[in-house]
């Protein structure tokens, strides 16, 4: 509540806006750079979340390098090892081809027919991912999938696309086969590449609320401290059209 009126009133407004900004300066210095608001205030305890933040943030930078050479290591190791005579040009796709590779010893042809433009035929064996995929599309769309219907028939004809869709093409064919431990060693690193990108998602969840708490920490100290406070009871001398004249204001926040 203010009491006052005239100049000495819009003075004392200008001091209650000012009063009121500098309430909310400590919690949104510790949002943007936790522990600041708290140092502000002249408590020690900013320090504490600086020391969070820097840490935090360390860790995070060095899991998403970590994830990344792993993920650079895991493409190497496909293009060099598992896909070596198939494609002469290094070509990279998605991460969910890479997780293939994991899973599955060879892709398998794309198309067992030696005629390019001929007709397409899928892959049969079953070990190999474009087999696994046609094996999918003959569930999928043949009533019987061991009696596939005649070859023009549309049943057939959706499972091709399917097919299509699914496999892997020429240029992404891969075979580990004789090179067991070459693919063991892939495993290992796509695992840790992944871990080490989980980790560092869960270290930026952890500097966000780093964030969070130093604002929400700042912001609960600044409104007890000023609800504690004593009401300042100011005088002061009017000295406009009445010389002499004294009023007094009370400010509460």
């Amino acid at each position: 509540m203010l009491y006052a009126t005239g100049a000495a009133g819009q003075g004392l407004d200008s001091t209650v806006a000012r009063a009121r900004s500098r309430l909310w300066l400590p919690p949104v210095a510790s949002l943007i750079v936790p522990g600041s608001g708290q140092l502000l205030k002249g408590r020690d305890r900013g320090m504490v979340y600086l020391a969070a933040e820097a840490f935090l943030l360390t860790r995070f930078l060095q899991l998403r390098h970590d994830g990344r050479r792993g993920a650079q290591r895991y493409r190497d190791l496909a293009f060099t090892v598992a896909r070596r005579g198939f494609v002469a040009a290094r070509r990279d796709t998605s991460f969910e081809y890479y997780e293939q590779m994991e899973r599955y010893t060879a892709s398998g042809e794309f198309n067992l027919n030696s005629d390019p433009s001929g007709t397409l035929i899928p892959e049969e064996d079953p070990t190999t991912y474009n087999g696994s995929r046609w094996i999918l599309a003959k569930q999928t769309f043949f009533p019987d999938p061991n009696n596939p219907p005649p070859p023009n028939s549309q049943l057939y004809l959706d499972a091709l696309n399917f097919y299509r869709q699914e496999a892997v093409g020429p240029d992404f064919r891969w075979s580990w086969r004789d090179a067991s431990l070459e693919q063991q060693e892939y495993r290992a690193t796509i695992r840790s590449s992944d871990e080490a990108f989980r980790s560092a998602q869960n270290q930026l969840g952890l500097l966000l609320a780093n964030h969070l708490v130093s604002a929400v920490d700042a912001l609960i100290s600044t409104r007890l401290s000023t609800t504690l406070r004593r009401e300042a009871n100011v005088e002061t001398t009017w000295m406009g059209r009445w010389p002499g004249s004294r009023i007094q204001v009370t400010i509460a926040f």
